[in-house]
């Protein structure tokens, strides 16, 4: 089954340069065995096993908790949305382009990311009541 226009416009707006990709890893090589796979036109970062970060539309998003959501808000950024015309978020949050430029700096927000993708892997999936 096709997806609707807008869905198939929203995912193509996620793709990412390859120079973009390539300067995100390099910033990051600092994190323990970091990785990145193609994911929906994007790019899911990877600690291990751990999912930590999103690189969608030249943009870089890592994972956060109570304990690292702060950070980014006080930076004024805000969560990655996948779908334009949905208020849908996500708990992955833009990172502040002078902690993208500074490696050793970005590694510590990654860091704090991964911990928090831990936590979240430790808790497992949030069940709603119907």
């Amino acid at each position: 089954m096709r997806r609707p226009s807008a869905a198939r416009g929203t995912l193509k707006s996620m793709r990412v340069t390859d120079g973009f990709r390539a300067f995100v890893l390099e910033q990051l090589s600092r994190v323990k065995a970091v990785r990145a796979r193609a994911m929906f036109g994007g790019v899911g970062l990877y600690a291990g096993d751990l999912f930590f970060g999103i690189v969608a539309a030249d943009t870089l998003y890592l994972k956060v908790d109570d304990s690292n959501r702060a950070r980014y808000e006080a930076a004024g950024m805000k969560p990655f949305k996948p779908y334009a015309e949905r208020a849908m978020t996500m708990s992955y949050y833009q990172v502040p382009a002078h902690v993208i430029e500074d490696a050793d700096e970005l590694a510590a927000w990654a860091r704090a990311s991964v911990r928090a993708a831990e936590r979240a892997r430790t808790q497992g999936p949030v069940r709603r009541r119907r």
